[in-house]
């Protein structure tokens, strides 16, 4: 047996599963999904990608990463339309999963019912450090959780959640650099101290 045969024969035994990957922003989330993807595409198996329609930050249609890595999608508005778009399909990719509806959970289960491989990248927590969307559900279901971390740009260790440094209490804020930085758990809690200290001065 060759070595493409020996992968395409590995690949084709991850079928009918969820994979989730999950992380703050800037983590590589979307970057390693389409890794997946495209290694599942190598091994000649038959792939759809999705996104949620409102994520237009990079492009109309295609999943991007920071670091600019894309892959065609469909961007739908309800996760109940990946049912309908995914007929046979080897594997499934759907990126920022958190901005999706809470049914995304029973709609990758259905899929992996069907043998389905369903791999999943979504931020777990917003900018509050509150559970995003549909991805605990997810996480929960999954056959494997991956997190990926980005670095802290305050003092360089894990980053823990994507700290907004822009003004505003709605939860989807579509946004970049410039709107988000990775913060680890200890200067996440500092800068919100040094936020609520300039909140009761201004009072």
């Amino acid at each position: 047996m060759n070595r493409f045969s020996e992968f395409n024969q590995m690949e084709m035994t991850r079928r009918g599963r969820i994979e989730v990957i999950c992380g703050s922003m800037f983590s590589g989330k979307t970057e390693e999904l389409i890794r997946r993807l495209k290694r599942a595409k190598f091994a000649r198996q038959k792939v759809e990608i999705f996104k949620p329609s409102l994520d237009t930050r990079y492009s109309d249609v295609d999943v991007v990463s920071h670091d600019s890595n894309h892959i065609v999608s469909t961007p739908i508005e309800s996760s109940t339309s990946i049912l309908l778009l995914a007929t046979d399909v080897d594997v499934v990719g759907i990126d920022e999963a958190q901005f999706f509806d809470n049914e995304l959970a029973e709609v990758c289960n259905e899929l992996a019912r069907r043998g389905t491989r369903v791999i999943v990248a979504g931020l777990d927590m917003d900018f509050k450090c509150q559970p995003f969307g549909p991805m605990p559900a997810l996480m929960a279901v999954a056959d494997e959780v991956t997190k990926v971390h980005a670095i802290c740009v305050k003092c360089g260790n894990l980053a823990y959640v994507s700290h907004r440094l822009v003004s505003g209490d709605k939860q989807v804020l579509l946004g970049e650099k410039a709107e988000y930085e990775p913060l680890c758990r200890e200067c996440y809690y500092a800068a919100m101290s040094e936020q609520a200290g300039k909140e009761q001065k201004q009072e």
